[in-house]
């Protein structure tokens, strides 16, 4: 288990039945990189990455 797999459980468990939106999570992301910039590349690269998932389908 990675460590990170604590905090993605605690977020399924506390919000799991919750529906959001992507301007929702873009402006959480955004508001966590401005409080925390040492994370603007990891949060840059998980966003880019959920941008494209869908790429390789056809």
């Amino acid at each position: 288990m990675y460590f990170t797999d604590r905090g993605i459980e605690e977020l399924v468990e506390r919000r799991g039945q919750e529906t959001v939106t992507l301007e929702w999570l873009g402006e959480q992301l955004r508001t966590f990189v401005d409080l925390n910039p040492e994370f603007e590349t990891p949060i840059e690269r998980l966003a880019t990455w959920l941008a494209r998932d869908d790429e390789d389908e056809e």
